[in-house]
């Protein structure tokens, strides 16, 4: 079974590993996306109009409407909508160009009344004459003089042209516009009629073995999609209205138009807002003669977005898009070269499809690692990781962070065991070498130090009047229990068995024991000396529990066990052989599950005089908090007489 887990890890791993021939596949098909954007992005549109139209359109169906007749409807709502945008949007470029003009004057004027501040040398200065140069040489070549000293006449070809000539210069570059939208149009259509066969089709190219797997990819790419798409655009609407109608009290020209490219450019994550502002504040510094209109657009943007950003989209925002923040700028980065400005906008919603392919289908397992947003690493992986690297302070914010949510005792069944077992696991296999060792078990103390407080202070909330219900019984042979706090009366002697790494554990269920109310006392393993275990009679502990990480603690170590009982044979003496927890995996980093505890080392330790013989940290307090009486020490085998020396038999 251990093998066979092995081999199902490193399998795992191997899929997950970036390959030469993997980034090869990635690179040539990012260049056939770059090179065919004539086909790819009309389809790319098209899959994202369908995601967002498919919610309206289940629903209009399970009112009884004909598939025909609903699709048909919510596509012609859906790109008329789109269409009466684009018309206004032109309608209002088209009076800005016209009006552009006249704000010439109030630019001037502002650039010459900052450089008449400053002295003449800074860049307002150089800014104002590069400004004003411009104009000259625009000036210059509108007005064209005639024949001047400074140079030669303007001469301007005119060559004449045919009307099918003109006609053709006229209607050719709509032609690729007009075309584009009528495929999209077309595919959305399609794609709505054949979802179901679409979604077959699909399910047989990648799934067909594993329908469970695939469907819900399939519904998991098309919800959050179509809740981002929609969200967003909700949110973009909600941002839009108020900019825009806070730029027509304030007075900046083409407000309509500058409220719905606000709508549009929020779509690109980060800058939008940013490239939505820049416009119309520009805009208010050239029309205005003074600053205010300036002043007054930049705090309605800033009002806006901080609102938007800290209320709206928190509350609208029920479910992730499951990107990380930083792959969406990478994602933005990398669209846009693919497919320029069409590309940035499409980016977030292409990559959470990247990411949910990912997420359910292995091949692409590479995606969501690299650009999702839950976690590649276990805690308890990534608790290793640190204590390798050393990194005291990240693990002590990270345990104080995870203790918000959890108690002590379950922090370090999932993260802090766990953690050390790995590190035993590459100790044993020969990776971890001892100068490594004696770092992580110092960074790990370290840590378990810093957490000596937390089981003080569970402990004083647990022992507040109310906090836990009493126990009406009480044993005459034992402490007073209690229900919430069942080590109440008990010291407890918590050792290291073998190394340093098994004084952290110890360390550990000691401070478990602590927050459940026992006496607790740490050794470390350098206490298990002979001459040391006459201070355990007089120590005044009711049980003395040997921790040990190593699935196959040597027949050596357990010796301790007689040796203790013989120096205090009212002390019972347990072992804890830690055990990875069975719902935890260690194979993230290409590690092998932790091996299972031998039942030949329990019965061992058992023959020896131990008490119990226990795995994990519930099992050791329910053992330690007993009243059972020491079990008596082992009869000791009969050793061989010992032979008389040569040397003393030939003197006699």
């Amino acid at each position: 079974m251990q093998i066979k887990d092995r081999i199902l890890s490193e399998d795992s791993f191997a899929n997950r590993r970036i390959t030469l021939p993997t980034l090869a596949t990635i690179a040539a098909v990012a260049a056939i996306l770059h090179f065919g954007q004539d086909v790819f992005l009309p389809l790319a549109i098209a899959m994202l109009i369908t995601f967002a139209l498919s919610p309206l359109v289940s629903l209009l169906r399970n009112k009884g409407l004909p598939m025909m007749a609903t699709v048909l409807a919510v596509v012609t709502l859906a790109f008329a909508v789109i269409g009466i945008f684009l018309l206004i949007v032109a309608t209002q470029m088209s009076q800005l160009a016209v009006n552009l003009p006249t704000f010439q004057a109030n630019i001037v004027t502002k650039l010459n009344a900052l450089q008449s501040t400053g002295d003449g040398t800074g860049i307002v200065a150089r800014v104002t004459g590069m400004v004003a140069a411009i104009n000259a040489e625009i000036g210059a070549t509108v007005a064209q003089p005639g024949a001047t000293a400074a140079g030669p006449m303007a001469v301007e070809v005119i060559e004449r042209r045919s009307a099918v000539q003109m006609l053709q210069d006229l209607v050719l570059p709509l032609i690729g516009p007009v075309a584009t939208s009528g495929l999209v149009i077309v595919v959305v259509i399609f794609m709505l009629l054949e979802r179901e066969e679409l979604r077959d089709r699909f399910i047989r190219l990648v799934g067909s073995n594993d329908l469970h797997r695939t469907t819900q990819m399939l519904e998991d790419a098309g919800t959050r999609v179509a809740n981002y798409l929609i969200t967003q655009l909700l949110v973009n609407v909600i941002y839009a209205v108020p900019i825009g109608i806070g730029l027509w009290m304030i007075g900046v020209p083409n407000a309509l138009l500058w409220g719905l490219l606000t709508l549009v450019l929020r779509f690109v994550p980060y800058v939008g807002s940013v490239l939505a502002a820049i416009f119309p504040m520009f805009l208010a510094f050239a029309v205005s003669p003074d600053w205010s209109m300036l002043i007054w657009t930049a705090v309605l943007f800033a009002s806006i977005e901080m609102v938007t950003s800290n209320v709206i989209e928190p509350w609208l925002y029920g479910s992730r898009t499951g990107v990380s923040p930083l792959a969406i700028i990478i994602a933005a980065i990398f669209w846009t070269w693919i497919w320029g400005p069409l590309g940035l906008v499409l980016s977030t919603p292409l990559t959470v499809c990247l990411v949910v392919l990912g997420r359910h289908i292995p091949q692409f397992e590479l995606f969501d690692i690299l650009f999702g947003d839950e976690p590649v690493l276990s805690p308890h992986a990534r608790l290793y990781q640190r204590l390798l690297a050393g990194d005291s302070v990240e693990t002590s914010s990270r345990a104080i962070e995870a203790l918000e949510e959890s108690y002590l005792a379950e922090y370090y069944r999932d993260v802090g065991i766990p953690a050390l077992l790995l590190a035993q696991d590459d100790y044993d296999r020969g990776v971890l070498t001892h100068a490594q060792e004696e770092q992580l078990a110092q960074v790990a103390a370290n840590l378990v130090r810093d957490l000596a407080e937390v089981a003080q202070e569970e402990l004083t909330e647990a022992q507040k009047p109310g906090s836990q219900p009493v126990a009406e019984a009480t044993d005459v042979t034992g402490p007073m229990t209690n229900a919430a706090l069942d080590g109440v009366g008990y010291r407890v002697m918590s050792m290291g068995g073998r190394s340093r790494l098994d004084d952290v554990a110890a360390t550990m269920l000691g401070q478990i024991m602590t927050a459940d109310g026992a006496e607790v006392t740490h050794l470390s393993h350098a206490d298990l000396v002979p001459s040391r275990f006459a201070a355990l009679r007089d120590s005044g502990a009711d049980c003395i529990v040997l921790n040990f990480l190593d699935p196959n603690p040597s027949r050596a170590s357990f010796l301790h066990i007689r040796r203790i009982k013989r120096a205090a044979p009212h002390l019972r003496v347990g072992v804890v052989i830690w055990q990875m927890p069975a719902d935890l995996v260690a194979g993230e980093a290409g590690a092998v599950r932790s091996p299972e505890v031998d039942a030949a080392k329990r019965r061992e330790a058992e023959s020896i005089g131990a008490d119990f013989v226990v795995m994990d940290a519930e099992a050791a307090m329910t053992a330690v908090f007993s009243t059972v009486a020491p079990k008596p020490l082992p009869a000791e085998p009969k050793k061989p007489p010992r032979a008389k020396p040569k040397l003393r038999a030939a003197l006699t």
